[in-house]
């Protein structure tokens, strides 16, 4: 014979436990609010005006970890607005104006690759390992002999924040300038500093940042800069000075007449509209030997 045992259900206990549950979600809920209301941090104004304003690249070329942290310091006067390059002039003038500092309108710049090397540089030796430049550096600061040759590793790829640059297949970085933003996120990335700004207006670069002497770079790139000074001596606005082993190009004389870039035995002096790769000289054919004289 089966058994059935019914509990009896104490509905007055059950009451009490309900009600203990539903006090407590009223203290914490109620806790909960006053916990946010006196907490809650007032949003700066002027803060939100200036943030309104900036490009939102948000690519941190600033210096500062994104738009907002700029905005921020922007408005304590911690940053300068010129730190920001992505935002046009115009907007800097109205965010001037909102944060009630001084602005003067710089040119608009765009950042190239000051690099000719890749697969035209010579290696210490082959690198075999995760693909990112700072991940090269680890070991010897990168496997090419140039101190300043581009690692093709792609970081400034990764960073860009409009996808302006990529590794060719050349193994060298290239910058699209038709949306490069000048940001400066790739500039501050690189760590062979080979990325640099020019003016927006420049014709020609010069694709090469290493100071190393003539027959030096001669030993590890067949695209290197060797000071020769052909560009500077045959720039008919004088133009070009050779700093340190390297030309220096004055964009204010610079008049476009590529000049430079026709001269340059070492084809680094490159013109800002070429996207073609950069392939070595050609070396002139050694002369032929005499014939033995017939005795």
């Amino acid at each position: 014979m089966n058994t059935y045992i019914c509990a009896q259900i104490n509905w007055a206990t059950v009451g009490i436990v309900l009600g203990i549950v539903a006090g407590l979600a009223i203290v914490f809920a109620t806790a909960i609010l006053l916990v946010t209301k006196l907490c809650h941090v007032q949003e700066d104004e002027k803060v939100l005006k200036i943030l309104e304003n900036l490009a939102g690249a948000n690519c941190g070329g600033c210096g500062k970890t994104g738009c907002e942290d700029f905005a921020k310091c922007l408005a304590c006067g911690k940053a300068e607005l010129n730190d920001c390059k992505a935002t046009s002039n115009e907007a800097k003038a109205v965010i001037a104006e909102i944060a009630g500092i001084p602005f003067a309108a710089e040119e608009a710049t765009v950042a190239v690759v000051r690099c000719s090397g890749g697969t035209n540089a010579a290696d210490k030796f082959e690198y075999i390992g995760n693909p990112s430049c700072l991940d090269h550096m680890v070991y010897q600061g990168g496997q090419k002999i140039c101190a300043t040759a581009c690692l093709g590793g792609g970081s400034c790829q990764k960073v860009c924040p409009v996808d302006a640059i990529s590794v060719r297949e050349n193994n060298i970085a290239f910058v699209k300038r038709e949306i490069c933003l000048s940001c400066g996120a790739c500039i501050n990335t690189c760590p062979k500093n080979c990325i640099d700004r020019i003016p927006a207006k420049a014709k020609v670069y010069i694709a090469c940042r290493t100071h190393c002497k003539g027959k030096e770079t001669m030993s590890f790139c067949t695209m290197g800069c060797i000071a020769c000074g052909l560009c500077a001596k045959k720039c008919p606005a004088g133009a070009i000075t050779i700093v340190d082993n390297l030309p220096v190009i004055d964009y204010d004389k610079c008049t476009g007449c590529m000049t430079c870039t026709t001269v340059c035995p070492r084809k680094c002096m490159k013109r800002t509209d070429d996207v073609s790769l950069p392939t070595p000289p050609q070396k002139k054919p050694a002369p032929p030997k005499p014939a033995p004289k017939a005795e």
